[in-house]
């Protein structure tokens, strides 16, 4: 994998003007789906690049649902990029529910809904996967852009792991923390306590309500 390379047709470039600035959008193929990622500023060559790699959410990312952050970890990954200057966000197809798709990824909805499950036990229930996503295509993009180490964006341990075990040097994990809220508190809690993500705005969450101190 370490010497592994994107092939001439399934990759393609171009500029991209956005609301927060021009970005250029290199759009690739790997593991049968198509991702992109939107690099900001000089990158090539460069160390501590700041880099997001995010996995697709169709729920929060288009549709702004508040069940989860990955909408606003969207928003505030490519603010803090244009602030920076330079950077890259990588957007992850394929990786929909962690891995599991849009379809199944609702079917677990109905479950935490109606049967007040977490996000790991309505998967489980359904006979599915807790998280199936490869980050190889990440790595592949990077060093495509020839960039020699990253800091990154991400409340997931695991996610260091994967990038570096792909032969990526990870500087730095550059928390990326969004305000709980009554939406997604239990999501972010089964995370946390659940898959080890670093998450401190929940117990902030948990102290400002009426009956912690009842605990």
């Amino acid at each position: 994998m370490h010497e592994q390379a994107i092939s001439h047709e399934d990759v393609a470039e171009s500029d991209l003007v956005t609301r927060r600035g021009t970005f250029r959008a290199v759009a690739f193929r790997a593991d049968g789906h198509e991702h992109m990622a939107m690099v900001y500023g000089k990158t090539r060559m460069r160390e501590n690049v700041l880099v997001r790699v995010h996995s697709e959410c169709m729920t929060g990312d288009i549709f702004g649902a508040m069940r989860c952050e990955c909408g606003e970890q969207l928003d505030a990954a490519l603010d803090a990029i244009v602030r920076e200057g330079s950077g890259i966000l990588i957007y992850l197809r394929g990786h929909e529910g962690r891995g599991i798709g849009l379809v199944e990824k609702v079917r677990t909805h109905v479950l935490q809904d109606e049967q007040g499950m977490d996000t790991l036990d309505s998967a489980t229930a359904l006979g599915l996967p807790v998280d199936t996503r490869d980050y190889g295509p990440a790595a592949l993009v990077l060093r495509h852009l020839r960039v020699r180490s990253v800091r990154l964006m991400s409340n997931n341990p695991d996610k260091i792991e994967a990038l570096e075990s792909n032969g990526i040097a990870v500087a730095a994990r550059v928390p990326l923390l969004m305000p709980a809220n009554d939406h997604n508190i239990g999501y972010l809690t089964a995370k946390r306590d659940r898959l080890g993500h670093d998450l401190p705005q929940v117990d902030v969450f948990e102290s400002d309500l009426p009956h912690a101190v009842d605990r």
